[in-house]
């Protein structure tokens, strides 16, 4: 577990853990602290993050006593089973939670095999040989790649986002099987984004303090200079209130 930055001492901070496996050569790693400091910065959200593998995360007390879980970008991670624990800690503890490209996956991954008893639900990229590929490969790659997404009105991803469109960029080949969508939603998912042609991009739970997905990256928005994306800013202030709830605020 890495410490990424610590907050003065008098000021009161989010302690958020960044679940992957963190590496030089994956833009949205490099990203992610800068986005935590723009947020710091302008709207006063202040964080302690710390970067936790996959292979720690199988052990679910790793995850004790932050307030908010973000399964980061980097698939394949090096640990299946640990970013699937990651999310189902995250879930079942009411932890305010954000799965981002890779994350997105494997929310939709743990929530079929623990809550659908779908046990044989597969990711293509970890087995390409499953016989359940709930995830599968994208006819043609989102890598490198922009496109609109449309967001359900009423829904936790209309108040991350403020609107009810938006441009997203994309840097994944894998994406959920369309056949599983019925079973997914009927197990209590919601897909409450999609593509111009109605492919999910954006899971939730209903019920659920904070639990968000996207296929696509927000973690790279803002590099022009812009604000932070909206929904890590609603990741962030989730674990505020998640904190004060608890008794640490």
């Amino acid at each position: 577990m890495t410490e990424l930055s610590s907050a003065p001492a008098h000021v009161p901070a989010a302690r958020v853990a960044l679940v992957g496996d963190r590496s030089p050569t994956v833009r949205a790693h490099s990203r992610i602290p800068e986005v935590l400091a723009a947020l710091a910065e302008r709207d006063g959200l202040v964080t302690d993050p710390y970067w936790i593998s996959t292979g720690d995360a199988v052990d679910p007390g790793v995850l004790t006593g932050f307030d908010a879980v973000w399964l980061v970008p980097g698939s394949p991670y090096r640990s299946e089973a640990g970013a699937v624990a990651a999310v189902r800690a995250a879930r079942e503890r009411g932890v305010p939670f954000l799965g981002t490209c890779g994350g997105f996956q494997h929310a939709v991954l743990e929530y079929a095999r623990t809550v659908g008893g779908l046990s044989a639900a597969g990711h293509a990229n970890n087995d390409p040989d499953t016989t359940q590929p709930l995830v599968s490969p994208l006819a043609c790659s989102l890598v490198g790649r922009q496109g609109e997404v449309r967001i359900t009105a009423g829904t936790l991803a209309e108040r991350a986002f403020g609107t009810e469109r938006s441009v997203e960029r994309y840097h994944c080949a894998f994406a959920l099987n369309p056949e599983y969508l019925p079973r997914l939603r009927g197990w209590g998912l919601v897909f409450s984004g999609v593509d111009t042609e109605g492919a999910p991009r954006i899971v939730e739970l209903p019920g659920h303090p904070f639990f968000l997905g996207t296929l696509f990256q927000p973690e790279l928005a803002g590099d022009d200079g812009r604000p932070p994306h909206p929904v890590i800013r609603a990741l962030v202030r989730a674990a505020f209130a998640y904190r004060a709830a608890v008794g640490r605020g």
